[in-house]
């Protein structure tokens, strides 16, 4: 028996699919596969139930899943005490980032924890940030780089806002609030608007600005990368909602004009889970110094 076929059956157990399970542990399903079926050998009994469409536990592996993750917890135990004596960090991190959001200062951190902590596998994913932050909470991520709205800021108790912008309202030189200086939200649910998808901050922010102002925003127009949904607005086909820096590159195609009565920030925050690895201090220092040092003059952070 070894340690691997018990992380690989753990992983199809709450999974409940070989396929999902072979990707959070980066290998091919097939091999996911054939270490179970040789873990069921030596025990002498099936552990998963394949014939529906999802993987269920037979009673042997019901049995056997919580003597599995313990004997995996008791290793890494191990090999964090030793790494502890010793200075050392290694083992892996798995961490999420908002889909589309290139952050330098977290890339930085990356670099630095890695350059720092070679042994650690860092093992990086993208998503919404709702769905991140479910994941942080499940143990399945150890940190997420998240966005959120700054009335949400106190719903988890391990987080930490590092940086934070107001909305504005980006609209092509042809449209005709590309006069105003600023806009109200009244002003901006008369016409169409393109934005980030549910599950985004700056979606939080607008939703509960509009609701709070018993407004229904016309959102005609969705993607998930800030530079498309600025792209649509810049070819007149709709207002985009995001933040002053992400409209910055577009230059003359664009303007974008504060919101007045918006007053929520858009933030970008660390989520982490509440787990013993003892990267996850190390790589929350290095975040930390990273946004610390990229902040200038005029930023917002919380």
């Amino acid at each position: 028996m070894e340690l691997r076929q018990l992380e690989y059956f753990v992983a199809v157990a709450e999974e409940a699919n070989f396929t999902r399970a072979a990707q959070r542990v980066h290998i091919s399903q097939s091999g996911v596969s054939a270490q179970i079926r040789q873990l069921e050998r030596e025990l002498g009994a099936t552990l998963l139930d394949r014939s529906g469409r999802t993987a269920t536990l037979t009673a042997a592996g019901a049995a056997a899943l919580e003597h599995a993750r313990a004997a995996l917890a008791a290793t890494a135990a191990v090999r964090e005490s030793v790494d502890q004596v010793q200075g050392l960090v290694r083992g892996r991190l798995d961490v999420g980032m908002v889909a589309s959001c290139a952050v330098e200062p977290f890339f930085a951190a990356l670099a630095a924890f890695h350059d720092e902590h070679p042994g650690v596998e860092i093992v990086l994913v993208e998503d919404t940030s709702d769905r991140l932050r479910d994941r942080v909470r499940a143990g399945t991520l150890d940190l997420a780089l998240v966005g959120i709205s700054a009335a949400d800021a106190a719903a988890e108790p391990r987080m930490q806002a590092v940086l934070g912008e107001p909305l504005v309202a980006a609209v092509a030189p042809t449209h005709p609030l590309a006069g105003r200086s600023r806009v109200t939200l009244a002003e901006l649910v008369a016409h169409p608007l393109a934005c980030l998808p549910v599950g985004t901050g700056i979606r939080a922010v607008l939703d509960q600005a509009c609701a709070a102002a018993h407004l229904r925003p016309h959102v005609t127009l969705q993607a998930a990368a800030p530079r498309a949904v600025a792209d649509l607005a810049a070819r007149g086909l709709g207002i985009a909602i995001l933040s002053a820096s992400m409209t910055a590159e577009h230059g003359d195609r664009l303007r974008a004009l504060p919101i007045e009565d918006v007053t929520t920030l858009a933030l970008l925050a660390l989520v982490w889970a509440d787990g013993p690895n003892p990267a996850l201090p190390e790589l929350r220092r290095h975040c930390r110094q990273e946004f610390a040092a990229a902040v200038q003059p005029g930023d917002i952070t919380a």
